[in-house]
Parts: C-alpha cells; structure tokens; sequence
C-alpha cells in the first residue's frame, strides 16, 4: 500500500490525525462534507458528461476519479486499466494518486487499496487534498496563500458590510449574511434589496444565496441551511470549499471587467479617431465641392459688353475676395490641422496611418486651392482687361461718330454737285472757272481720303475688339466707303467732261484761282486743326498727358506762320474787291474755281483761334487727373513697400521658430500663439492696403512703378502667413502631445531638432529622401550601400512617409525616432481581452458584448463584426479575432 504525506495545511493534516485515532468522523461533518464534496466533483465531471451518486463508491474503480483529475488539471493521465477485478481497480486508483503525487502532494495513510475498499473517511480526505491542492492552493491575496489567501480575500470583500464580520470557515457563516454579501459586493444587482436582509432569518438568507449562486453564478448548491444552523460547528472544509467557487467565479468576472476596460479603451481611441476622419470627410468633400462650383464662375468670359456691368462683375469679385473666400481658406487649414492631428493619434495608438478617400488627400485639396487661386487670378485679370477694352471701345465709337458727323457734313451735296451739267450753258470763262473749280474739288477731295482711311481704321478696330454695336457701325462705314467710291468715280467723269470742253472755253481769273488753291488747302488745314483742337483723348500716365501738352504747344508754335497765310489769302479777295470796285465788273465777285468764301475763312480762322486755349484748359485739367492717379499710386506703394516686408519678415520667423526653437515646447507654442494674435492684429493694414487698391481700380489706375509689390502677391502673402501659423502652431502641439505620450526628455527634443534642422539646408521644415538618410547616418545608423541598403532604406522611408508624399516633416521624423518607447495596445492583447469576455470561445455572442461592454461600445462591436464561420460556431456567433486584427492592421476603420 502507497502511503502519502501532504504538506500544504498542516492545521487540516492535524483533524485527518484526529480521524485515525478515533477512527471515524462526526456525523455532522461528514454528511456536510459528502454533500459538498459530491457536488464540487459533479460540478467538473458534467463538463465530461457524467457525474457521481455516492462518494465512496463511486470512485472505487478509479475511472471517474482520473476523470476528474484529467478535467480539474486539464492534462492527460496514463490509459485507465478496462478490466474490473479488484487489481484493475488498484491500478486505476494508484494512477491517479501517483498524478497527484507529481502535483507535489504527499498524503499519508492513504492507499489505493482503502479507496477500492470504499473507505469513506479516506475517500473524503483524498477529495479534501484534491480540493486543497487544485482549488485552494493558488489563491493569493496580499502576500497570504491558500486558505489564509481565501479567508484574507473574504474579510477585503465584506469590509463594507457592518452585519458581517468573517473570522473563520464556521461559525462567521452560519446567519449566511457573508455568503450574501460577497455575491452583493460583486454582483449587487442579483440582491437589489441586501440591505432588508435579518440577521435572525439564517435559513432564508443561506437559502437566497445558495439558490442565486446556483442559478447566476454557476455554483452548485454544495450545503444544506439546515445541517449548517443545526450544527454548532459546521465543517470547515465544506465551508471553504464552497467559498472557494465563489472566489473562482468571481476572479473570473474581475478579468472580465478588466479585459472589458481593455476593449473600451481600445474602441474610444477608435471611435475618436473615426470621428475626426468622418469630419475631416465632411470638411474636405464641402471644400472640395464649393471649390469645383467657384472655379467655373471664375472661369467663366461671359460679356456683356458693357462698361457698367463689368463694373458690377468686378465688385461682385471683391465681395467674394472678403466675405466667401476667407472662411474657405480657414476650413483649408482646419482640414490640415485635423490630418496631422489624427496621424499623430494613430501613430501613438499603434494604429496605420489614415488615408482619405480618393480625391480627398490633402495634396489633392491644396492642388484644387492652387486651381482655384490660378482662376481667381485670371478672373481678375481678365476683369481688369474687359474694363480696358470697354473703355477703349466707348472712346472709339465716340470717335467713330465724330469724325463720321464731320465727313458726311462735308460730303453732303457733293454727289448733286459732281452731276450737274451746267458747264454745258456757260462760256469760255465760265467754263475754265467751272474746271478750276473742278480741280479745287479734286484736291479738297484728296485731302479727305485720310479721314475716310482713319473712319475705316476706327470701325476695323471696334470690329477687332468686338464692340457690342458693331452692326450700326460696319453699316455707317460702309456707307461713307459706298459714297466714297461714287464721288470717285462721279468726280473722274466731271473732269473728263471739263476736259473735253476746255478746247473751246478758256478764261481764268489769277486772283479767284491764286485764292482757291490757297484758300482749299489752307480751310483743309483749319479744319484739320479744329478737330485735332476738339479731339478726344485718352490717357493712363503723366508722360502721355505731357506727351499731348508738348505736342498742343508745337502747334501753337505754327500760329504765326498761318496768319500769314490766312493774311495772304484774304488779300486775294481785297484784289479782287479792289479791281470790281475801280472797274465796275459785274458777276465777277463771285470766285468760280471755289465755293469757299472769305467769311468762311474768317470764321474758321476765329474758331481755331478760340478752340486754343480751350484746348489748353482740357489738357491741364487732365494733368491734375493724372496728378491725382500718381497720388494714388504712391500711397499704395508706401503703404505696400510696408506691409509687403513686413509680412516676409513673420514668415521668415515662424519658419526660424518651427526648427530653430530655443527653450521649451511650451515656450514655443507661446510664442507662436503670441505671433498669431500680433498677425491677426495687423489684419486692418491689409484692409487698408484693399481700400488703396479699390481707389485705384475704380480709378482705372493700371501700372505702379514705384513699388514691387501688387494687391494680388500681398494677399497670396498674407493667406500663406496664417497658413503657416496654423500649421506650425498644429506641429508644435503634436510634438507636445508626442513627448507627453512617449515620455521624450526636453534635452532629446533640442538634440533631435539640431539633427533634423542641420540637414534641412533649405530651412522648409522637411527633409528630403536622400537629407533624411543623410540624418539617419550620421546619428548612428548603419545604412550598407547597395541594393540590401537601399532597401532597408525604403522600409524606413515607408514607415516615416506612409503616405508617399516624398518628404519627411519633423514630426514624422521624431515619431521615428522614438517609437519604441510607446506603451500601446497590441492586436493580440485586444484578442486575449476578447477571449476572456468569450471564456476561451473563439467566437463571441451579442449578448456576452451587452453584458460586458457598456452599451454605446457593445452596439459598436457588433455592428462592425462579422459572423463568425468556424464548425463550432453557434448561430449569431461573431467573429472577434478578426475584428481586432482590423483595428491594428490595413482596414476601413
């Protein structure tokens, strides 16, 4: 016979003494402990699918009792003898006490032999060192092990109950209050009402807690509430059996509720993340969208040919420049701030990076912001030109009308004129005075055609720039070249006729013919000169306004000189005054070679006279206009040679600040955010500079030479300034929240920061491919050259550029740097906190998540897992491994 010793619990190895010297048990405890130690074996062997009626016979041949052990440990046992003589039997027994003698256990006076002989009393205490060593002895609580681990563990979890008071395993049980309460502390909605318990119902209260174990908890009813409030000592090792399945059960739930933090800690870094990708969404699909409506407004060259309306265009413009277009420009940056925030958080949850939808990249939303400002560009621009042309086109056609009113003034009569036949009824002298007259016409004639080219040129330029009357002009032009041609051809067929009879009619009258050759070029010449003196100009600067002024003083300069002409010409008509007047001639006063008279001359000559020094007044008053352009544009220039410079400057110092900070990240953020309030306070310069630069559109000022600097580049200026404030202020608060989160030294910072800043030459606050493999060489990574390094080097590359931007920004490059000194969640530690909730399934069910997982979470899981597929799935079991894969890995989170 196998004898054993067990040394756990000498106090327990004391009454099994007590047993072998008086040779039986008390009645009372034994009953308790068959009961209790029946109903713990069956709780295990129904996971096999059997169980025990009575103790001590049950286990006589062995196999139910290796069973037990097999289901208790989990391991395999030697193959149970099948036969069923009393040395079967033996063996069986003697294979299971040998297993749990390898357990380390040493029992005394217990052999295989008593247990096939059906000793109870060894019987139960084999049971008691089974319970001791595979329930018992693991429990550890502050330091105290196995049955001073159970009772310290209750008395920690009734300390808060004031009618409780757990000194032992026997009497502090016996009013069943202790038993309540453990199931209340951890379960407190299965007792609602604990605290109407009475101390004086034991029964009722060992009842409640036995039935709401066995029908909540899983424990099966091991006692009886009468034979423990009838017994004035009731048996410890029943007791602490018991207790023990509460303890068991209830660790169970602690690791539970710690696997279910573990998850809800994992699903609100998730469900935070998808709320800022769902906003950035939001935000990018309205930029985008309101971008794609704008550009082809501002793409669109509708005329309407008119110069109020492109006025109303162009005002229409500004108000988009001020009210739509600056909250667009901070949903830009928002968007910006939100992508590097999310990057950040995954990176320090241990979550890939995010990519956004297609189209949706913020490479892609600056691309259509440059778009946008291209057509904005070029809507302005095209706006400024549209109001040039229509300027132009209004000046030509006022021209056009002009010069048209004095050519048919001048052509009016003369087709009637060139077909009279009256030389046919004249004589000699009339007839030579009828040709000479003829021949004054042909050169007044030839004088016109200038005015006639220049009519034709101004209707071929509004043509040109497509004058929205063009019909009424092409029409009158044709006209006057229709009459043109006819007083052409209808003055070369009066000349062939004077011809033919000037054979016979010969006179002429020296001082009619001296006064119409003088006097047709000459009027020609005045009459040049009233239109020039009454001639419409227009012009953008002081030097073309000079330009005219200089060119009015040179025609003043040739007054002389035609006064005495104008003198020599009317001395003609004094001749022949004279001569009609001595001789008394009739019908000769009348110059046959001309119609022009010499009151005609006179009045000509006055009105040249007068149109002088109107002429000077117009011009001067168009120096002043001009003046007051130039005013104009040295105001802006002063106020931009300014602003301009000044906005540099702050650029130029925010990008200092970005790589180059001295002290703290704290002290750079403040300064930066002091930076930001100084640039928002210098907002009303760049109102002021818009309120310059609207005097000088409306004042269609087009040029300044006096500074470098336009509207368009100070505003790209400024918008790029508070992008970059953002932007830099968004970096430093990640590098913060990245050294909060990693634990980084201030001193590392400044050390990473003077390696990264050494390589980035061009100060942009990025690190090109070859510059950041530069940095990592010369930090101390070892890069081999060739095909083995350029690819480690490509690895690295796609761990700090996920996106494939091309760069490395400094925040990527420190999250690098320090990425393994993160403490985060792992893929597999979400799956073994979801294993635990499932209790070793590999599936879970909705109703375990709602159980486990507050409520929001719960709903989040199961609409997000999918249906589990193995062959022990059951129906509506979900799939948790791969939802937690999907979390750490490439996935539609």
């Amino acid at each position: 016979m196998a004898e054993y010793e067990y040394e756990y619990d000498q106090e327990y190895m004391g009454q099994e003494d007590e047993w072998e010297r008086e040779g039986l048990l008390d009645p009372a405890w034994e009953r308790q402990q068959r009961k209790t130690f029946t109903a713990w074996c069956n709780s295990h062997l129904r996971k096999a699918g059997t169980q025990i009626e009575e103790i001590a016979e049950d286990f006589r041949n062995g196999l139910k009792l290796m069973l037990l052990l097999e289901v208790i440990s989990g391991e395999r046992l030697p193959k149970p003898d099948r036969g069923k003589l009393r040395f079967h039997q033996i063996a069986n027994v003697n294979k299971a006490l040998d297993f749990i003698a390898s357990k380390g256990v040493k029992l005394v006076s217990i052999g295989a032999e008593e247990i096939v002989d059906g000793n109870t009393k060894m019987t139960l205490g084999m049971i008691w060192t089974i319970i001791l060593r595979f329930a018992i002895q693991d429990i550890s609580v502050e330091e105290s092990s196995s049955k001073e681990g159970l009772l310290l563990w209750c008395q920690r979890k009734t300390a808060p109950y004031k009618n409780v008071n757990v000194q032992n395993f026997h009497t502090s049980w016996k009013d069943g209050l202790a038993f309540c309460a453990l199931i209340h502390r951890h379960r407190p909605e299965l007792i609602p009402n604990y605290h109407e318990l009475r101390k004086d119902d034991p029964i009722g209260n060992l009842n409640l807690a036995f039935e709401i174990a066995e029908k909540y908890l899983d424990i099966p009813k091991m006692l009886d509430a009468e034979d423990i409030v009838n017994t004035a000592r009731p048996d410890e090792k029943a007791i602490m059996t018991y207790v023990s399945c509460y303890y068991h059960a209830f660790s169970g739930l602690q690791k539970a509720e710690t696997a279910a933090n573990r998850i809800c800690k994992v699903l609100r870094v998730n469900q935070e993340n998808e709320r800022l990708m769902e906003e950035y969404e939001r935000l990018a699909s309205d930029l985008l969208e309101w971008i794609r409506k704008t550009i082809p407004w501002l793409e669109n060259r509708t005329r309407d040919n008119t110069l109020p309306g492109t006025q109303h265009k162009l005002e229409e413009f500004r108000d988009y420049r001020r009210k739509h277009k600056p909250p667009k420009l901070e949903d830009k940056s928002k968007l910006e701030i939100i992508f590097n925030t999310l990057q950040t958080k995954l990176r320090l949850s241990n979550r890939p990076a995010y990519m956004p939808s297609e189209g949706k990249m913020v490479a892609d939303i600056a691309n259509a912001w440059k778009k946008l400002e291209f057509a904005e560009k070029g809507f302005e621009e095209w706006l400024l030109a549209e109001l040039r042309r229509l300027e132009r086109l209004d000046h030509l056609a006022r021209k056009f009308k002009h010069k048209s009113d004095i050519h048919e003034e001048w052509t009016e009569g003369k087709e009637v004129m060139l077909q009279d036949t009256d030389f046919k009824n004249c004589n000699l002298y009339e007839l030579k005075a009828l040709r000479k007259k003829h021949e004054a016409f042909e050169s007044d004639l030839a004088a016109h055609q200038d005015r006639v080219e220049q009519i034709a040129a101004i209707a071929q330029e509004l043509n040109d720039l497509e004058y929205w009357d063009v019909v009424t002009i092409n029409a009158r032009c044709q006209r006057i070249c229709d009459q043109w041609d006819r007083l052409g051809a209808l003055t070369q067929k009066r000349r062939n006729a004077l011809d033919e009879a000037e054979k016979i009619l010969e006179r002429v009258d020296q001082y009619h013919l001296e006064f119409a050759k003088r006097a047709a070029p000459f009027n020609n010449w005045m009459d040049g000169a009233k239109e020039d003196l009454v001639d419409m100009f227009i012009v953008h600067t002081m030097d073309e306004i000079q330009g005219l002024i200089d060119a009015h003083e040179a025609f003043k300069m040739t007054l002389p000189e035609a006064d005495k002409e104008f003198n020599a010409i009317m001395m003609c008509i004094t001749e022949v005054q004279r001569i009609v007047q001595q001789l008394d001639l009739k019908g000769v006063t009348i110059n046959p070679y001309t119609n022009i008279t010499g009151e005609e001359l006179k009045q000509k000559w006055q009105d040249v006279n007068n149109l002088v020094p109107q002429r000077d007044s117009v011009l001067q008053q168009e120096m002043v206009r001009q003046q007051n352009h130039e005013r104009l544009r040295r105001q802006f220039a002063q106020k931009a040679n300014s602003v301009g410079p000044w906005i540099e400057k702050q650029a130029e110092a925010i990008a200092t600040i970005g790589m180059q900070m001295q002290g703290t990240l704290e002290d750079a953020l403040l300064k930066l955010k002091n930076m930001e309030a100084q640039i928002m306070a210098y907002k009303p310069n760049m109102d002021e500079l818009e309120t310059y630069n609207q005097a000088i559109q409306e004042s269609l000022v087009f040029e300044n030479k006096h500074t470098q600097y336009t509207m368009e580049t100070l505003r790209v200026g400024w918008e790029q300034l508070l992008t970059s404030i953002a932007r830099t202020i968004n970096e430093v608060e990640n590098q913060i929240l990245t050294r909060e989160a990693k634990g980084i030294p201030e001193e590392k910072l400044q050390e990473f920061r003077a390696s990264f800043s050494h390589f980035d030459k061009d100060g942009s606050g990025r690190l090109e491919p070859n510059e950041f493999k530069s940095c990592l060489i010369s930090i101390g990574y070892n890069i081999q050259d060739g095909d083995k390094g350029d690819a480690e080097f490509a690895h690295i590359l796609g761990v700090v550029d996920p996106n494939g931007s091309g760069y490395v920004t400094f925040q990527a490059f420190l999250d690098f740097m320090t990425r393994e000194t993160t403490d985060s969640d792992t893929a597999e530690q979400v799956m073994q906190s979801f294993k635990i909730l499932a209790g070793d399934k590999p599936y879970i069910t909705q109703e375990e998540l709602r159980r486990e997982l507050p409520p929001d979470q719960a709903e989040y899981c199961i609409a997000r897992m999918t249906h589990y597929t193995g062959p022990d799935g059951i129906p509506g079991a979900l799939d948790y491994i791969s939802f937690a894969t999907a979390l750490y890995g490439e996935s539609d989170l």
